[in-house]
Parts: C-alpha cells; structure tokens; sequence
C-alpha cells in the first residue's frame, strides 16, 4: 500500500525537525542541512512504495537521511565545527525540549567524537530511535549501540567540562 501525500506530508511536519537536527550535527552547517533532509525527503517520496508498516517511519527516514549523509562525506565534505565565539542560529518549527543543550559547545563537543560515537548518539538521543532501531538501521549488535552511546556521553561530558575549566566526576 503506497503512501498518500497527506500521509507524507504529515511525516514532514512531524520527523522534519528531528531530521534537521540530526543532520545539522552530523555536518554542522545549517544550509547543508537543510538539503541533506530535502533530499532525504525526496527520496523517501520516490520510494514510498517500499516503506513496510511494522517499521517506525522515523527509523526509515533516518536511514534514508543517514545514506545521505554519508553520501555527503564520500563527496570529500567532512563535518565543520563550529567557533564557539560564532552564534548559531538554528531554528525548527517545534518544540525543541532539548534546546538548550545544543549549543555551539555541545557542536564543538560533537565535532570531536569520532564519526560511528557520534552518528549512534545522535540516531538515539536526537532521531529518538529506540537502541534496537538504531542497532537494525547501522547492521550492528545492540551492545555495540549502548556502548557507542555510553562512550558517547562521556567524552562529551570531559569535553564540555573541560571546556568550562570543570574537572570529571
């Protein structure tokens, strides 16, 4: 059963955001973000016919978004990190609960992760995939999903400590 385009469009207004923001921490411009997601968009559209219903339509979507991205990196364009002395903006449509932890640090923090920590990361802290999903979408073992996370999370608390001349638990 293909999609409708008011099914479609709904996804939009509810992944494009999570999708942004994924993308936009993956290469860290906002411009190549926001074409990441279109393209990602578009292909999804083109394919609809092969989404299966058991699947979670953010799952697939990210995987889509995640060919993209690295699609993007082959093409010699690695991730930026952003000035922490340059103000981001960075806007989506909705409600951000965890706004105020995307900061040009947190960006900074992001851009020093080795590239497999910080893609796993952002699938489940920023896509909200469960760790099973992200595990399903990387082909890898659950464990290896919750230890890129764990690991993840505590280089990024060193960094952004050690950026605030704050010494690790």
């Amino acid at each position: 059963m293909a999609l409708s385009q008011v099914e479609f469009q709904r996804w939009v207004i509810d992944h494009g955001p999570a999708l942004y923001r994924i993308a936009y921490r993956m290469v860290g411009d906002r411009h190549e973000a926001e074409d990441l997601v279109q393209d990602a968009f578009r292909s999804a559209w083109k394919s609809r016919q092969l989404f299966e219903a058991g699947r979670g339509e953010r799952a697939w979507l990210a995987s889509i978004l995640r060919r993209r991205v690295v699609d993007h990196w082959r093409r010699g364009t690695l991730p930026t990190v952003a000035a922490a002395e340059s103000p981001l903006d960075v806007g989506v449509a909705a409600d951000d609960p965890l706004a105020n932890d995307y900061s040009d640090e947190m960006q900074h923090a992001l851009g020093k992760l080795p590239l497999e920590l910080k893609e796993t990361l952002l699938l489940v802290v920023v896509a909200e995939l469960t760790h099973q999903e992200a595990a399903d979408l990387l082909g890898i073992p659950l464990g290896t999903v919750l230890s890129r996370v764990s690991r993840a999370r505590t280089r990024l608390r060193e960094t952004l400590l050690g950026r605030a001349g704050l010494k690790p638990l």
